[in-house]
């Protein structure tokens, strides 16, 4: 088969072409048969599950009965992050019955989130109250 060197490479590029055709044709049908499965899998959920030997194995570094390991950090972190939130539901609360601030009015506030709820509410009563 003594072909010119233009045809031949012609020759070539096409059975080139026509396998990357037929893999790609493969794969869609591959992965259309997998969407078949789950489409079946989805719509019967009564039949049975297929599984292999390897699901069966048991990874004992990565179990979901291990606890999570929190860092140094992430526990500051969590515990600053917990402080505020309390400091925030006291400020609420205070806000929202200014009549137990009253009950406490003779305690020194200690921390900022009590002293700054007892300036809103004096703040509060003194705008409310009609000026002279």
């Amino acid at each position: 088969t003594d072909l010119p060197p233009q045809r031949a490479r012609l020759l070539r590029h096409r059975v080139q072409q026509a396998k990357k055709r037929r893999e790609y044709r493969a794969n869609v049908l591959a992965d259309a048969q997998a969407l078949k499965e789950y489409a079946v899998r989805y719509a019967h959920p009564e039949l049975p599950v297929v599984s292999d030997a390897t699901a069966t194995a048991r990874c004992y570094f990565d179990r979901a009965s291990a606890s999570e390991q929190e860092s140094l950090e992430e526990a500051e972190y969590r515990a600053g992050v917990l402080a505020d939130a309390k400091a925030l539901k006291e400020q609420a609360v205070l806000h929202a019955h200014p009549e137990l601030l009253a009950a406490t009015a003779s305690i020194v506030p200690t921390d900022a989130a009590t002293a700054t709820a007892a300036f809103i509410t004096t703040a509060t009563a003194a705008a409310a109250s009609p000026a002279a």
